[in-house]
């Protein structure tokens, strides 16, 4: 039978309407995997500070940007190389972003110096030959983990991470996705310098195994150095691996939007600091125009009415719930969430939390769960909602305004010791 040529139109129109679903949701980055690798682990401690070591610090940023990614983007997939404080070879981490067939390779570090010798910021490293010795002293370093495998040398063809020779294999690499790779590095910085507002030390090349063996655009990521005790301090705490996990995570949606803008020349991913820059003076102008619905308007009136260190009803969930007594004393309470807009008190987001503040600062919405003058209660009771809000962390308000948290514990204890 000889088909006419409207009918043979009519059937390719609809083969390609049935396959459109499938072709956009790719399009749209419905597979966009990525792989966050927590560099060290087990019996291989990374550096050591004089109170912490690299590996629980790269963990604990490692998941932050993962639950960031994991709570905002639903078209994503995130795959850890670790998840606790395991040792992962370094072959290994490199397979799993292959075998997952991932889009994205982001191994999370922390420098240091030897000698006492001490330096701020944080780096962006991309595959590539070391162009002075103290990036190849960077790449020595992590390259080291090999040693505490027993069969390194079979495994990385008689590689030496010690030896300046054997990196001259990496002089003759082509990478194909080194463009992308810089790209995500140079994104890294800007956020790290303006969100984290950290020393921006920059994007540099060296020759790192586990960037080596890896198929997709990858970067390794110095968070800063644990060698140098401010530094330490900052990246041990909650607040300072929130903020760094809190950078990583804007780079990301920033590169996945620009990927998104490639294949389809449209994107659907928001970039939060864009949106704070943007709608900020909109948002704080027309308070009551964004808000919808009757708790939500209540919720408003209450935050405008009442002091930060204030509390809602009582609830039977093991909470710390106290005002400080005294207006200069100072108030403790835990953040647990961020939003743009006000939400109803049955938000899915709270996860059924109740007697839940909050404060607003530039614009954005910050949701907060209990109060107490007392450091230690307030920690307590941060344990037990960590399972339902992993990236909550501590606060300190004093006469109704935030404060250095680490400055806040200080006193805190001062006063209980004397």
């Amino acid at each position: 039978m000889k088909l006419n040529r409207p009918y043979i139109v009519y059937i390719c129109i609809c083969l390609w309407l049935l396959f459109l679903p499938s072709c956009t949701s790719h399009l749209w980055g419905k597979d966009f995997v990525v792989v966050i690798d927590a560099g060290h682990g087990g019996h291989d401690p990374g550096a050591i500070g004089k109170t912490a070591k690299e590996k629980n610090i790269n963990l604990n940023v490692a998941l932050k940007v993962g639950n960031l990614i994991k709570r905002n983007c639903d078209d994503v997939k995130v795959i850890y190389t670790r998840s606790k404080d395991v040792f992962i070879p370094l072959d290994r981490r490199a397979e799993i972003a292959n075998n997952a067939k991932a889009d994205l390779f982001i191994s999370i570090h922390t420098n240091a110096l030897a000698n006492n010798r001490t330096a701020k910021g944080a780096s962006t490293w991309t595959l590539g030959l070391a162009k002075s010795d103290a990036n190849l002293e960077v790449a020595k370093r992590e390259n080291s983990v090999i040693l505490y495998e027993s069969d390194y040398q079979t495994r990385y063809a008689g590689f030496n991470p010690n030896s300046a020779e054997s990196y001259i294999i990496f002089e003759f690499m082509q990478d194909k996705y080194m463009e992308q790779s810089v790209h995500l590095a140079s994104l890294m910085q800007k956020q790290f310098r303006h969100t984290c507002k950290r020393a921006d030390r920059g994007v540099h090349q060296a020759g790192f195994l586990v960037l080596k063996a890896s198929a997709m655009p990858s970067i390794l990521i110095e968070l800063g150095f644990i060698s140098t005790p401010e530094e330490e301090r900052y990246l041990s705490s909650e607040a300072g691996a929130s903020t760094m996990a809190k950078g990583i995570y804007h780079a990301f949606l920033n590169y996945k939007r620009e990927h998104e803008i490639r294949l389809t020349g449209v994107s659907k991913t928001i970039i939060p600091t864009e949106r704070e820059e943007n709608d900020a003076q909109a948002i704080a102008q027309k308070d009551t125009e964004s808000v919808t619905t009757p708790q939500q308007k209540e919720l408003l009136a209450e935050a405008r009415t009442k002091p930060a260190s204030a509390t809602k009803t009582t609830t039977n969930r093991p909470i710390a719930s106290e005002s400080a007594t005294n207006d200069s004393e100072i108030t403790f309470k835990i953040q647990i969430l961020t939003s743009s807009k006000p939400l109803a008190k049955n938000d899915k987001r709270l996860k059924g939390l109740k007697n839940v503040d909050y404060y607003k600062e530039k614009g954005i919405y910050k949701y907060t769960y209990g109060a107490s003058a007392d450091y230690n209660k307030v920690l307590r009771t941060k344990r037990t909602i960590t399972a339902q809000f992993k990236d909550a962390f501590i606060i300190a308000f004093r006469n109704g305004e935030k404060m250095n948290v680490n400055e806040a514990i200080a006193e805190f204890k001062k006063r209980r010791n004397k």
